[in-house]
């Protein structure tokens, strides 16, 4: 089977409580209105709400090369999930500016930038409109030897982390950190908060 496009939904912090993560530089760049995001981003061995399952050598190998553009502040990713595996530098909304494994789990801290996708996210989430975080990949994927779902193959590659505002897995939503203290996003179903994305961003295009 072929490669395609796999995407995958998972929520920042799990069960609102979050580590004190910030550096002191962090500590400062939140303190002067600036946004850091930071949780779980990926999971390994683990059936995720898409029926996939991702072997922890794959990821471990994956989170190792994707290291490289973190530290080469190359690691970005958009609002919204593009249907190809190109980043479109235009609509950049964020950078992720640490990545780790611990246990199962993928970690890491994202910096919301100062770009107009950046804005309108700062804005979503200041207005507590729900939103996910999202990994993107290319890969292969065959059905598991026990129940139902698949594994991703061995030619996986992690392409980018993207925020959405409509995850697939209940829960998935981020969480700002702030002072070196994360605060879970409220949780809300009704239109109400899910209105506000049209009016927040019609105001950052007029420049309100």
């Amino acid at each position: 089977m072929g490669q395609k496009l796999l995407r995958e939904y998972y929520e920042l912090c799990e069960g609102g409580v979050c580590q004190d993560l910030l550096t002191e530089a962090e500590k400062r760049f939140v303190s002067d209105g600036g946004m850091i995001l930071s949780g779980i981003m990926q999971k390994a061995d683990t059936q995720n709400g898409n029926g996939r399952v991702y072997p922890m050598e794959v990821l471990t190998r994956e989170v190792k090369n994707y290291s490289k553009l973190v530290k080469e502040r190359r690691a970005l990713g958009e609002l919204d999930h593009p249907e190809d595996s190109v980043i479109n530098l235009t609509k950049a909304s964020h950078m992720v500016t640490a990545i780790w494994m611990e246990g199962k789990d993928v970690k890491g801290k994202i910096r919301v930038l100062d770009t107009p996708s950046g804005k309108v996210l700062q804005e979503l989430v200041k207005a507590n409109v729900n939103v996910g975080i999202s990994s993107r990949g290319m890969g292969s994927v065959t059905p598991l030897d026990e129940g139902d779902g698949q594994k991703v193959g061995d030619d996986f590659e992690l392409i980018a982390f993207d925020f959405v505002s409509n995850p697939s897995t209940h829960g998935a939503f981020l969480y700002p950190m702030k002072e070196g203290i994360e605060h879970k996003v409220t949780e809300g179903r009704t239109c109400g908060r899910y209105c506000k994305v049209e009016s927040i961003i019609n105001d950052i295009i007029r420049g309100e």
